[in-house]
């Protein structure tokens, strides 16, 4: 794991319940033990948002933004936790799709996690890159452009994406790698 020091750096995770508990919450650790300063961002008006955990419902996280303040142009880097539930709603809400497009546009790193690059589809986003996923997004994004590959972490450009939990040390490595450069 790099000790990079992202001092300064403001990270934006976007979710909404259902996200895979460990993909929001091991990410949102590390980076700011490394540093950063880590921004949770949902639709809507909740305080809290609700993971999933495995197979069952799982613990609660607290939201300090909502999704209608939040502006891509306050932050240096985005994540997008998976599990199925959370990028499901997200890529179907034209504030989420807009926010991620946002990222996008300017050109700042955008770390997709699982189903993450779900939304990345629905932004725009994988046409012409690599990246990897959880195996069932292949198709998906191969029909929306992207060049999928079973890997650990893919960086191709602004976009940083990995497979499941497993994969969440070289994920947030790349995070901060992509950040410290």
């Amino acid at each position: 794991m790099s000790t990079s020091n992202l001092k300064g750096r403001k990270i934006a995770v976007l979710a909404t319940d259902g996200f895979e508990q460990s993909e929001l919450t091991e990410p949102k650790r590390l980076l700011e033990e490394a540093g950063a300063q880590v921004t949770v961002i949902a639709p809507g008006d909740a305080q809290q948002i609700t993971g999933w955990n495995k197979k069952d419902w799982g613990e609660k996280v607290d939201v300090d933004q909502s999704l209608d303040q939040a502006q891509a142009d306050g932050f240096d880097a985005l994540v997008l936790p998976g599990g199925v539930m959370n990028p499901d709603k997200l890529r179907q809400l034209p504030a989420a799709v807009g926010f991620v497009k946002a990222f996008g546009d300017a050109g700042k790193p955008i770390a997709a996690i699982c189903h993450g690059p779900w939304t990345l589809i629905n932004a725009g986003l994988v046409n012409g890159h690599r990246v990897t996923s959880w195996p069932s997004l292949r198709k998906d994004l191969e029909n929306a452009g992207a060049d999928w590959e079973d890997s650990e972490v893919v960086t191709d450009g602004q976009l940083i994406t990995s497979r499941k939990p497993d994969d969440i040390p070289a994920f947030v490595d790349a995070v901060i790698r992509k950040l410290a450069a």
